[in-house]
């Protein structure tokens, strides 16, 4: 089976053509110059850019798989969670598609695109928990199967990577904020600054494993009022202090986790999972724990089409597909 994905969550307008597992081309269209100057994404402008952008990036896609749209035989899309704009330009060219040619469609979940992405460079067996963390999302999930996930914890304000833009934006960096960040820590000590850790008590509900990063982004902006930053040396250990901290969180919330459900695999996705000092950390400390961990790899990290296509896959496969009057949903629950 060929499947064209095609992802428009956010600002990165992406398709891919994956064929039985494999990925045959991926294509991304970030809109960083878009945002830069605003200091993170303007929903309105991302939905332009996405609507200039799609048909041009499905062309490319099949381009760079050797292929034409008489060769595919379903076609995928990301129908929530995100910005309704930016989602509805690529579920409605997927679902104009799939209709004019009377081929399956299927709406994926963006988050269950970033769980299974691992296994688009191996083979990723279940169970495993994963920690999904990016600029909008940071939740821990079970995942049993294809399709079975169950939540073990989540933010309860700030995503990690929109703290990270923040911070950035803070010490008067550029956008996007997690890539220069990253960048600029590898110069700092990430012992110059001690950044409070959050440690969350459980919630009523039975939630565990919850993650909180708005103390530690007001903590860093009360630095940098009472200590005015002076020179890269000193902006290089803030980030780097800070990066600490959130890896730290991030880290020690899903290792108590992993222990809790009993499990002995990690899987860390979304656009955070390419930050060097977590990738770092995760690979030292479940060494360290005997236990095996999946991390895509960096052109997966971030987001992309062909983690949308495999989602789809496995319920494509099986016949299933989803009705044409699926909507758009921005806070879709995986």
């Amino acid at each position: 089976m060929r499947i064209l994905g095609i992802e428009s969550s956010c600002d990165d307008t992406a398709a891919a053509v994956l064929q039985d597992g494999v990925v045959r081309s991926t294509v991304v269209a970030s809109q960083d110059d878009v945002h830069r100057r605003f200091g993170g994404v303007v929903p309105e402008l991302a939905s332009r850019s996405h609507m200039r952008s799609i048909v041009p990036i499905i062309e490319a896609a099949l381009d760079q798989a050797g292929l034409t749209l008489d060769d595919i035989d379903a076609v995928a899309a990301t129908h929530g969670p995100g910005l309704v704009g930016s989602l509805l330009v690529g579920l409605s060219a997927a679902k104009g598609i799939a209709f004019a040619r009377r081929l399956p469609f299927a709406g994926v979940n963006h988050l269950e695109g970033h769980l299974l992405s691992p296994r688009l460079d191996a083979d990723t067996p279940f169970p495993y928990v994963a920690l999904l963390v990016s600029g909008g999302h940071t939740s821990l999930y079970l995942a049993e199967g294809f399709g079975q996930y169950r939540v073990l914890g989540q933010t309860r304000d700030d995503a990690a990577g929109e703290a990270f833009d923040k911070v950035a934006k803070t010490l008067g960096l550029s956008y996007p904020g997690g890539r220069i960040i990253d960048n600029l820590a590898r110069r700092g000590d990430p012992r110059a600054v001690a950044f409070p850790r959050a440690r969350l008590k459980p919630q009523r509900d039975g939630t565990l494993f919850d993650f909180s990063f708005s103390g530690l982004k007001t903590s860093v902006w009360q630095h940098v009022r009472d200590n005015p930053v002076a020179g890269d040396t000193a902006a290089a250990d803030i980030a780097a202090s800070f990066q600490e901290a959130v890896v730290d969180m991030l880290l020690d919330t899903a290792f108590a986790a992993a222990t809790a459900v009993a499990c002995g695999r990690l899987v860390i996705a979304g656009g955070v999972s390419a930050n060097s000092r977590l990738r770092a950390r995760a690979q030292e400390e479940c060494a360290a724990r005997s236990m095996q961990l999946h991390i895509p790899s960096m052109r997966y990290c971030t987001d992309n089409a062909a983690m949308i296509a495999l989602a789809a896959s496995h319920r494509l496969m099986r016949g299933e597909c989803d009705p044409f009057s699926i909507n758009a949903s921005a806070d879709l629950e995986l």
